[in-house]
């Protein structure tokens, strides 16, 4: 296992560098870059723009040097200095920005995991023992409409019937007097009670899926000899199901966690923008939309981490999980 992890990392390595490659080239894909949406704002606004103080931006912002000498600097300065950068937009390091927005992203989206596997995972093996009853039928409706239903949609939906019965609105992580405090207890008890609905929100179509394959796996592995043989026993069936059915179809949704994080954060982008939250999905919308290219680099280099990682503890978790597995 040991030699395992570290034939993981160097691959893990490898794999960030390339990624961050290819990021940042897809970044600086479209026409332009950022100086040239800035420039546009300024001529819109009815500011005239010399051709001298074009050039003096570009110089000041490093974008007169190849692409290749940009990037160099950008991931040398990453690996050497921990520096991302200073963002064109914000006019503040790179850092700065992420840490904070990835910091309320990982709390929100783990709160989400915890609960789409909390719900999916009992539910989905309700439904497999107690198939075509009530409950099934029931989880079966929910199911097909969480899919069906867009998460901005379903947030739209529900923060309409929240201020309709309430009269105040779930928008946002955090009250007023909170949004810019220091963390204390008190501000992260107002998280809490505002956390639920993009919870609710994000861990819905999630949830509805994970409930649809826990089904069907398990349903695979409940009449399997291995199963007939066990009850034969006497084993109760309560113990039965949970030691040795519901372990094997586990896996498959164990060996997707590491991407739940980073479809999460993907998903997240537009209920970010409908629900107001200040997390990492509508800063990385706009860095895109503006080409501020170290902000939109960073927000992506750091979701291909968490994919890589997660995939690494998915690994990990199953190979625990499951003895069939042999590392050689």
């Amino acid at each position: 296992m040991t030699n395992f992890i570290i034939r993981r990392m160097m691959a893990m390595l490898i794999t960030m560098l390339v990624l961050s490659l290819v990021s940042f080239i897809i970044i600086q894909l479209p026409p332009g870059d950022y100086l040239s949406a800035y420039i546009a704002k300024l001529r819109a606004t009815g500011d005239t723009v010399s051709d001298d103080m074009i050039e003096a931006l570009r110089v000041q912002y490093g974008l007169d040097q190849p692409f290749y000498i940009q990037y160099w600097k950008w991931i040398s300065n990453i690996v050497l200095h921990g520096d991302f950068g200073r963002s064109f937009e914000w006019k503040q390091p790179v850092s700065e920005l992420v840490w904070g927005r990835i910091g309320l992203s990982m709390m929100v989206e783990g709160m989400t995991v915890i609960f789409i596997w909390a719900i999916a995972v009992p539910v989905g093996i309700y439904s497999a023992v107690r198939r075509y009853s009530i409950g099934d039928h029931v989880g079966t409706v929910f199911c097909f409409i969480g899919v069906a239903t867009p998460n901005f949609m379903l947030a739209l939906i529900l923060m309409y019937f929240a201020y309709l019965w309430s009269g105040t609105s779930i928008a946002g992580l955090f009250s007023d007097q909170y949004a810019n405090a220091e963390w204390s207890m008190a501000r992260f008890m107002d998280f809490l009670k505002h956390a639920w609905a993009p919870v609710i929100v994000l861990g819905t179509a999630g949830t509805a899926q994970i409930m649809r394959v826990m089904r069907a796996n398990l349903l695979d592995e409940i009449n399997k000899p291995y199963v007939v043989t066990a009850r034969s026993k006497g084993l109760a069936e309560h113990q039965l199901i949970l030691k040795y059915p519901v372990r094997v179809a586990l896996n498959p949704l164990v060996s997707t966690l590491g991407w739940i994080l980073p479809t999460l954060v993907s998903g997240s982008v537009i209920v970010g923008v409908v629900m107001s939250l200040p997390t990492a999905g509508p800063m990385l919308l706009r860095s895109l939309t503006s080409q501020d290219m170290y902000l939109a680099g960073a927000f992506v280099l750091l979701l291909g981490v968490l994919t890589l990682i997660g995939t690494l503890i998915s690994d990990l978790i199953l190979a625990w999980l499951d003895p069939r597995i042999r590392l050689s």
